[in-house]
């Protein structure tokens, strides 16, 4: 392990970050010193607005990814090095705002239905019965499952934020057959060790996987993930009528506005003001000619 690495993980600690977060960062400063062949001691501004551009037109990558890049340098230049004056030379790309995939029920009951096994049907109905992330799901532990008080405890989520999600009824039965057959230790979606099952968390590219086999044998066309269900979960819940003040609390977003983007995807709240067309009077489309050729005068 090189000096500046230790340093950087040494302060990301220091910090109080997450593991995941801490994976990323790490993962983003290797990559950068592998394109110039030399540590980031040795490269400044320039470096990095070649390699922003390297990511874009070369990798083809995301906003959003060069966005966690880019977070990544500024901490390793700011936080680690002490270099306050960089945070100006080194900018964050424009990110776009694109509206998720939402699948109606039937395509979610569908997708459920066209699990591979019951551990991967498990992991569906949690995804979609709670809104958990993908991450904070695979660290559910037995014990965070709570049938007296029909809630699952998610501890140190996003942000390192404690809260209580739904166990619904239909969850729990599911839950329970699925005990029966796994019976989990410690974590209720336990993982493997060289190809064997031990008493770890699952991966996040399983439960991935399990969503994406899933998809293609319901023959839905649309982009599905795991965090698809999230977004169907949230949009589905304002439909039935939740507020979003509980809708954010659910899903553990830190800022209302976060939530918010579901009102852009909520057909009860976007059918709920007319058009202003349907207010107006305009003749019968059978009364419209046909022909798309410019009349002569």
């Amino acid at each position: 392990m090189t000096h500046l690495r230790q340093l950087m993980l040494d302060e990301l600690q220091r910090r109080n970050y997450s593991p995941s977060t801490t994976r990323c960062y790490i993962h983003a400063v290797e990559d950068f010193a592998k394109y110039f062949h030399r540590s980031p001691y040795r490269l400044g501004p320039d470096h990095i607005r070649q390699y922003q551009v390297h990511l874009f037109r070369d990798r083809k990558l995301s906003p959003g990814t060069i966005g966690l890049r880019t977070c990544a340098l500024r901490f390793l230049y700011v936080k680690t090095l002490g270099r306050p004056y960089l945070p100006d030379h080194i900018p964050f790309p424009k990110r776009q705002l694109r509206l998720p995939t939402i699948l109606d029920q039937h395509e979610v009951a569908r997708l459920i239905d066209s699990a591979s096994n019951l551990m991967h049907r498990a992991m569906m109905m949690m995804l979609y019965a709670t809104g958990l992330r993908r991450a904070e799901m695979c660290h559910l532990k037995v014990s965070d499952i709570d049938s007296e008080r029909m809630v699952i405890h998610v501890h140190q989520g996003k942000g390192g934020r404690d809260r209580d999600v739904l166990l619904t009824p239909k969850l729990l039965d599911t839950l329970r057959e699925y005990w029966r057959w796994m019976k989990p230790k410690t974590y209720l979606f336990p993982g493997t060790v060289k190809g064997w099952r031990a008493d770890v968390p699952i991966t996040e590219k399983i439960v991935w996987q399990a969503v994406r086999e899933a998809s293609t044998r319901a023959g839905i066309t649309k982009h599905v993930s795991p965090h698809s269900l999230r977004h169907c979960f949230a949009t589905h819940m304002l439909e039935a009528g939740a507020d979003l003040r509980t809708i954010q609390v659910l899903l553990g977003h830190a800022k209302l506005a976060h939530t918010t983007v579901y009102l852009h995807l909520s057909r009860r709240h976007l059918q709920a003001i007319p058009s202003p067309l349907e207010s107006i009077e305009v003749s019968s489309p059978d009364e419209v000619k046909r022909s798309r050729r410019k009349i002569r005068r």
